[in-house]
């Protein structure tokens, strides 16, 4: 679990390293500049030496950290905290640092081919949005925590390929093709997924879907074929709706009066001119009604 590591500004330490710094070079230049006999080179030498030892051993202290990034300290192997706040900071000498971006990042998944829920073999691709927000976890629960992620939306999307069909077929359920639950269902197993490196998925969505190669033309088929019942039936309904309006219309207007076997006459000869898809040539009867 993440958590503050100590810190001071970076700027306030170098100013206390300079100000020590004045602190023992004044007694060394008033030794100098009194004509100092060889007896005083200790007083020289001991505290110059312990100052460029203390400097050496506090600049390993200092760490700078850049916008939307967070570093992981380390004491001989201990962890310490993190430090997430921008600028050039001071934290406990001699402790290792490991970076750990916290930006937004996106990976696309490869082309995967799998069989969907009806067993048909399909390609599918997601693109998955995500960032860091643990950088304990991410550094220490896993290897590597973008190879961990990329393995792990690849395993998501073929869970979920495997789950819908490819298409619904007019059955009622779910299926790939509908962006907006296979996207929510995505990112909500992703989320459980990876929460383990300290890691949240904002949004995942599908990219690419398709039947595979060697059944694409005989679904395409299959496509075609219900899209012109569809239309078939659609324009049926339709026709049959026209010539109910018209029989009502000439009934309740009083136009003409048929007897049944005219009105069927007149419904079949208005269903083939409304439910054929050719031209019709019409027939001009000079003739009586019922010759």
């Amino acid at each position: 679990m993440e958590r503050s590591v100590f810190r001071v500004s970076g700027f306030l330490a170098v100013g206390v390293l300079l100000a020590l710094g004045v602190v023992v070079a004044l007694p060394v230049l008033l030794t100098v500049g009194s004509s100092a006999t060889g007896a005083d080179a200790a007083a020289i030498v001991v505290p110059a030496a312990l100052y460029a030892a203390v400097v050496a051993v506090a600049a390993t202290g200092f760490a700078v950290v850049n916008p939307n990034e967070a570093q992981v300290v380390q004491f001989f192997g201990r962890y310490l905290g993190t430090i997430r706040v921008a600028g050039l900071h001071w934290t406990w000498p001699l402790t290792a640092r490991r970076r750990v971006t916290l930006r937004v990042r996106n990976f696309e998944t490869d082309r995967l081919k799998v069989a969907d829920a009806d067993g048909n073999p399909v390609e599918i691709a997601a693109v998955v949005v995500w960032r860091v927000v643990d950088s304990a976890n991410a550094v220490f629960s896993v290897d590597d925590h973008v190879a961990y992620v990329a393995v792990q939306a690849e395993a998501a999307v073929r869970h979920l390929a495997t789950s819908y069909p490819y298409e619904a077929h007019d059955s009622g359920r779910a299926s790939l093709r509908d962006g907006s639950v296979v996207a929510e269902e995505l990112t909500a197993e992703l989320r459980e997924r990876v929460e383990l490196a300290g890691v949240e998925v904002l949004e995942s969505r599908v990219t690419h879907l398709a039947y595979a190669a060697e059944i694409a033309h005989a679904m395409l088929a299959r496509q075609q074929a219900a899209a012109v019942v569809a239309a078939r039936f659609r324009i049926v309904e339709g026709a049959v709706g026209m010539v109910s309006n018209a029989l009502e219309r000439l009934r309740d207007e009083h136009v003409i009066d048929l007897d049944e076997e005219r009105k069927a006459q007149m419904v079949a000869n208005l269903l083939v001119v409304l439910c054929g898809d050719r031209s019709v040539q019409p027939v001009v009867n000079t003739g009586s009604l019922y010759s």
